[in-house]
């Protein structure tokens, strides 16, 4: 077959104070018709700037410096502008990281699905909305003709990213490029998103470029891997080859740390036997309260958890479980309707005004985006400096001294000390935030989906810092994630979330096999595995699920009844669980009993197709 696509020595060079600095360093690769090809690296690798280059695009601060792109019979790095534009959206098509960043909220999915399409004369408006609604089938959106009537808030993040590849693919392009399109979402969400580009790619002969970290997901997507790092290819094979046999270290590396519960540690010897944080019935919410004081939208429900000293507990859970929120009552930020909280034996305020200095000092936060966490017109040792100042009235010398302890805690060069927060990379910023938490000498640090919005690599790299950190200083973590492999590497004990309700509790070495609570076993067999086939072999996820919530008949039913392939007629839609003891020691809220559950879960596929709909 002969090569649509055609990449020979690309160069890519960034402008900065001290003239150009070379991003992209001679890059070539090749694909034929239909063959999709997966670009893997860390951050700052240059994924993403050579996927730009396919459209002709550099960012700004950029130049497209050398070499061919060659998409088809068209030179993309000789073409004027105008013929650029003509291109892409039309015969190049891009689908992005942030569906929600990239819709304008206030037009309707069908309408923007079709613009463009509009825009390059493909067909009239009663035509292109016809071919819209059929990629929404085949993209197995719900409710594919008039799904497109919604606007981007009305449906769900899974679902924009497949209106955004609908947008993508309506024009019939020779080169599809996916930018990260799975990595803001959550991991049974992930698997229907990538399920149904695969598919649609496929039947449709399109030809494409999938941009990832995560070589676990690249493993279900990709013919080819071209491995990059500092703008340079490391290594470019088959899929088959390289999952096989990596032959470059870093490679090896990457493939490491794509799976950090691999690699499982014991679990801390600095746990205490005395209690940390106690918290009892704990509900909380949002909106106006009712005459009871219960919120109008409640997020938690009657949780009960304890903390011990050096203890890291993960809780997991897909977006709306109510896992970011428990943290904000920890933290003092939304005040319960309900509950206690009890702090190293002194009654914890549920509000920030009812709290000392001393329990602001003993409990900190590291949130998920450090972007946004760190005052971008600070300095790095003026933002460390901050809490130093207030807790520990530190200044000249001494304060100079600590700012150097704590960069080399979290393993930063003291010579970033005085850069801003844009001069550094993601992990960077994120041991940044980490270390402003770590100034207050905590006893208790809330940790936020703190690897989420990093890259495997550097992900792994902040988990065995807070690993390394909790060793030496004898800290607690309560550690919020969706990737039940990364608490897994972490924490000692975890607690599985969904709908506001705690529905699993146990140590990490109980999650490592049945049985567990039915939406447990969701979350563990949704983490896509490091092989090629596994996307097929998990059947049909949530596609057909209904939204987290409770039935609407009666909101003190199971909350995972209307998704549970454990469910008993007559019991589970009738009957509020209770809470037991399964085998490996966690304890549950369901009405099945271990012998029952492992029965079902060993005869599912990972994700099952009729079982869960």
């Amino acid at each position: 077959m002969s090569q649509l696509i055609r990449v020979q020595d690309l160069r890519v060079v960034a402008e900065g104070d001290h003239g150009e600095l070379e991003i992209v360093k001679g890059v070539s690769f090749a694909l034929e018709k239909g063959e999709v090809l997966a670009l893997i690296g860390e951050s700052g690798s240059g994924k993403t700037t050579i996927a730009l280059a396919l459209l002709g695009y550099a960012r700004r601060g950029c130049k497209l410096a050398g070499g061919v792109v060659q998409v088809g019979e068209h030179d993309m790095l000789s073409l004027p502008e105008s013929q650029l534009q003509s291109l892409r959206g039309n015969r190049v098509s891009y689908i992005a990281q942030s569906a929600a960043a990239a819709f304008n909220p206030a037009k309707k999915l069908i309408d923007q699905v079709i613009e463009g399409a509009l825009i390059h004369g493909l067909g009239s408006r009663a035509d292109l909305q016809a071919k819209a609604i059929e990629l929404f089938r085949d993209l197995a959106l719900p409710n594919p003709d008039t799904i497109g009537q919604r606007y981007p808030h009305q449906v769900s993040g899974g679902q924009l990213q497949r209106v955004m590849a609908a947008m993508a693919l309506i024009s019939d392009p020779l080169l599809v490029i996916l930018d990260e399109p799975t990595t803001a979402l959550d991991v049974t969400t992930q698997i229907d998103v990538l399920r149904a580009f695969k598919r649609v790619v496929r039947e449709r002969g399109a030809t494409a470029v999938y941009v990832s970290h995560d070589l676990a997901v690249v493993a279900q997507m990709a013919d080819q891997i071209v491995v990059l790092n500092g703008g340079r290819i490391i290594e470019q094979s088959s899929t088959a080859a390289l999952l096989k046999g990596p032959e470059d270290p870093y490679t090896r590396s990457l493939l490491a740390a794509a799976r950090p519960d691999k690699v499982l540690k014991p679990a801390s010897d600095v746990v205490k036997d005395s209690t940390l944080l106690t918290i009892k019935g704990l509900t909380a919410g949002y909106g106006k309260k009712n005459l009871q004081g219960m919120p109008m939208i409640r997020v938690l429900e009657d949780i009960d958890l304890t903390i011990r000293r050096g203890q890291a507990i993960g809780v997991i859970g897909e977006s709306g479980s109510g896992k970011s929120t428990l943290a904000r009552v920890v933290a003092g930020l939304l005040d319960p309707a309900h509950g206690s909280l009890t702090f190293d034996g002194a009654e914890l305020s549920g509000t920030l005004a009812g709290r000392t200095e001393e329990q602001f000092r003993r409990i900190q936060m590291v949130f998920q985006n450090a972007d946004t966490a760190l005052n971008p017109m600070h300095s790095v040792s003026a933002i460390l400096a901050r809490p130093l100042k207030m807790y520990f009235g530190l200044k000249g010398k001494a304060l100079r001294e600590r700012i150097d302890e704590l960069m080399d805690l979290v393993r930063l060069p003291r010579e970033l000390a005085e850069r801003r927060p844009n001069e550094l990379s993601g992990g960077q910023k994120q041991r940044v935030n980490l270390a402003r938490a770590l100034a207050a000498k905590p006893d208790l640090i809330l940790c936020d989906e703190v690897t989420s919005a990093l890259d495997t690599v550097v992900g792994a790299c902040i988990l065995e810092l807070l690993g390394e950190l909790r060793r030496k200083l004898g800290v607690s973590y309560l550690f919020i994630s969706h990737d039940i492999s990364t608490v897994r590497a972490l924490c000692d004990d975890i607690v599985v979330m969904y709908s506001g309700h705690k529905v699993e509790e146990g140590s990490r070495e109980a999650f490592s096999h049945v049985p567990f609570h039915p939406y447990t076993d969701l979350l563990v067999h949704s983490v896509p595995e490091l092989r090629q086939g596994w996307l097929e072999s998990c059947g049909v996820t949530s596609g057909k699920l209904p939204p987290i919530s409770a039935p609407a008949n009666n909101p003190e039913l199971c909350t995972f009844l209307n998704r549970c392939p454990a469910r008993v007629e007559g019991l589970c839609n009738k009957t509020a669980p209770g809470r037991r003891r399964i085998a490996g020691g966690s304890e549950i809220l369901c009405h099945r009993d271990s012998d029952e559950l492992q029965a079902v879960q060993e005869n599912l596929n990972p994700v099952t197709v009729g079982a869960y709909a």
